[in-house]
């Protein structure tokens, strides 16, 4: 028993041992490896090689205007721009000398000249009268505006007057209006004719009536007529001395009144 305690008891010893000279070594490399005290500053080394470029940075603040450069060389001459608007009137400028005497001028018999104009006056207004007298005695012409009317008493089938007409300068007198029907009824009515032909006839196709001049009647009704039919190429327009409009026979000759315009 003796034995076996002093054997455990030289085992724990040798463990105890072991165990502090663990402790003294951990110490002791826990000691080598601390850092030393700063030393000296060495040499500054050569310049080394040049990096790369790197990415351009963001664009800097505006600097400050520089200088004014010297004044070039005057360019070439553009073209001529559009004419601006009129000035003012300018102030009136000094007057200049006097120019060379002319040479004398020959005697003015004003009187004569006076008599002369005077004569010729009179002579335009006897015209005037006489062309006058000649449009609304004799011819017996009547007229508006736009345009004359002359009443031919030569009884003529519608075709026929049409014609007539158109020789003279003009065609069949077309009143589209009251004014100028009211001028033309009492042109009949101082002629004492019951009445007359005028531009004015059933269509040949599709019904109502056309003018001598191709335009179409559009107010029948106002005029008294009725609505022709379409396919009588025989009805024609006349005029009484009343101012009322009917239908009468294309080839039956009659009075015509004829319209020219003013040119």
């Amino acid at each position: 028993m003796g034995g076996k305690t002093f054997i455990r008891n030289r085992v724990l010893l040798l463990l105890v041992l072991y165990d502090l000279s663990l402790v003294f070594a951990i110490d002791v490399c826990s000691n080598t490896i601390l850092p030393g005290s700063k030393g000296d500053p060495g040499e500054v080394g050569d310049k080394g090689d040049e990096g790369r470029l790197g990415k351009s940075g963001p664009a800097g603040h505006r600097g400050l205007p520089g200088q004014s450069g010297e004044k070039g060389e005057p360019g070439r001459i553009g073209k001529m721009g559009p004419a601006g608007e009129r000035g003012d009137k300018g102030e009136r400028g000094a007057g200049g000398p006097s120019g060379l005497k002319g040479k004398p001028g020959s005697t003015c018999d004003c009187g004569r000249y006076r008599k002369v104009v005077g004569q010729m006056d009179i002579n335009i207004n006897r015209l005037k009268n006489t062309v006058k007298f000649v449009k609304n005695v004799i011819l017996g012409i009547k007229e508006t505006e736009e345009k004359f009317y002359l009443l031919v008493k030569e009884a003529r089938r519608y075709r026929d007057s049409l014609m007539n007409c158109k020789l003279r300068g003009g065609t069949l007198a077309m009143p589209k209006n009251l004014n100028t029907n009211t001028l033309l009824t009492g042109y009949v009515s101082e002629a004492s004719l019951t009445h007359v032909f005028i531009g004015l006839r059933s269509a040949e196709a599709g019904g109502g009536y056309v003018y001598a001049d191709g335009g179409p009647l559009t107010n029948a009704t106002v005029w008294g007529l009725e609505v022709a039919l379409g396919g009588s190429s025989n009805s024609c327009v006349q005029m009484g001395s009343n101012g009322a409009w009917s239908l009468t026979e294309c080839d039956v000759a009659k009075y015509f009144i004829c319209e020219f315009p003013k040119k």
